[in-house]
This record gives structure tokens, C-alpha cells and sequence, in this order.
């Protein structure tokens, strides 16, 4: 199978590196600042979405906007302690990319990814974060966004997720979708390609775009 594209649309965390230890870490110390128990977090899905939308499903309206720059500053100095690192395939693949034809579209903050992407030398020259947005995924603002910075239609573009939320965000977008089954288990991924990592897939630029393929 080989996609062809304009411009790529990465997710960051999940997809281009692994913060799994670092959100883990902070926000269960998050969740115990604010008297929330582990049942009644277990139930919220804090993969793929901004921290403001998992503030409000769990403390009242009034709390949300002092929670989530707590969590923020947690995960932010936590960045050092060594939670964060590339996934498989994220230098092969960028380093291929021209510099304008991909963009980081994430549910972070601008502050937060830019700590993480900084501390495993990965420079974006387009970032689209939570600051950025009205609509978090899966609603397609995000993606759209990041189409319109990088000045290419939504159809030529090709994001790739990890999580269910960004993937709906993507298609919803319009978008070709590749799923990487870092954080869930490829059977609960619905895109137009699953492979384990992008270590699975090779990149070719073109004067035509870009090309995607499988590895043999």
C-alpha cells in the first residue's frame, strides 16, 4: 500500500515520542492534589485530548482553570526526569521531511510540547497546541489548522495518531488517516492504515509530494 500526500500531520505524544511515564507520574499526583479518586479517574480518557476538556469532566467549572495550569507546571518540570523519548521511526522520518510539508498537531499546550519536542532535539518549523484551539480532537479544528499553516487542502494531507480521538479528528478533517498502535491495540484503531510504529513505514519526497509505504 502506498499513500500519497502534500503534507504529513503528526500527533505528538504517542506518535512521535513516548510521555507515557510522565503522564502517568503527573497526573496521578495531579488527581490526588485535588481529592479525585482512583475509580472516578480511571473512568476519563486522558490520552489525545486537551487538559482543560479531562479538567472539566472531573472538577467543578470553577477549579478547572487553576487545575489545569497545575498540570501544566507538573508536567513541564517533570520533562528532565527523563520520562520523555523518541519512538521508533520519528528521526528516520523527519529528517526525510522537507521542513514546511509537516506539522505537529497535539493536545498539549504550546508550552508543554514545545519541553518535550526540545528535550529529544525535534524543532518543528509549524506546531499546532491546545492554545491554538477552540475544539480539541476529536474534533477536526485542530487538523484543519494545521492544514491551513501549512497552505495545503485537507485532502493531500495524511495524520498520523495514536489515539481514537486524533484518528476521528482526522477523518473528520477529511484527512488520510495512519494509525500507530503505540498506546492502544491496533484492533481499537480505526484508520486507513495500522502498523506498530513509524519504524514500519518508509518515506519517499517527490517533486509530485510524498509517498508513504509499507516496509517489506
Amino acid at each position: 500500500m502506498t499513500i500519497h500526500a502534500q503534507a504529513l500531520l503528526f500527533d505528538n505524544d504517542g506518535t512521535l515520542v513516548s510521555s507515557l511515564e510522565s503522564v502517568r507520574r503527573c497526573w496521578t499526583r495531579w488527581a490526588g492534589e485535588y481529592g479525585i479518586t482512583a475509580e472516578r479517574f480511571a473512568q476519563v480518557e486522558l490520552h489525545g485530548r486537551p487538559a482543560a476538556e479531562i479538567a472539566a469532566d472531573l472538577l467543578p467549572a470553577h477549579v478547572v482553570p487553576e487545575a489545569v495550569a497545575r498540570i501544566e507546571h507538573l508536567e513541564v518540570e517533570d520533562v528532565p526526569n527523563g520520562g520523555v523519548h523518541l519512538l521508533p521511526g520519528t528521526r528516520y522520518f523527519l529528517d526525510v521531511l522537507p521542513a514546511d510539508r509537516w506539522a505537529v498537531v497535539t493536545s498539549a499546550t504550546r508550552r508543554l510540547a514545545e519541553a518535550r519536542l526540545d528535550a529529544v532535539g525535534i524543532l518543528p518549523k509549524t506546531l499546532v497546541a491546545a492554545d491554538d484551539i477552540t475544539r480539541g480532537k476529536p474534533d477536526p479544528e485542530p487538523y484543519l489548522l494545521g492544514a491551513r499553516a501549512l497552505g495545503v487542502d485537507p485532502a493531500a494531507c495524511v495524520v498520523f495518531e495514536d489515539a481514537p480521538a486524533g484518528l476521528q479528528a482526522g477523518r473528520a478533517a477529511g484527512m488520510t488517516t495512519v494509525a500507530l498502535a503505540t498506546t492502544h491495540r491496533a484492533a481499537e484503531l480505526d484508520a486507513d492504515l495500522v502498523v506498530d510504529d513509524l519504524s514500519a513505514l518508509s518515506v519517499l519526497v517527490t517533486d509530485g509530494g510524498i509517498e508513504i509505504s509499507v516496509r517489506r
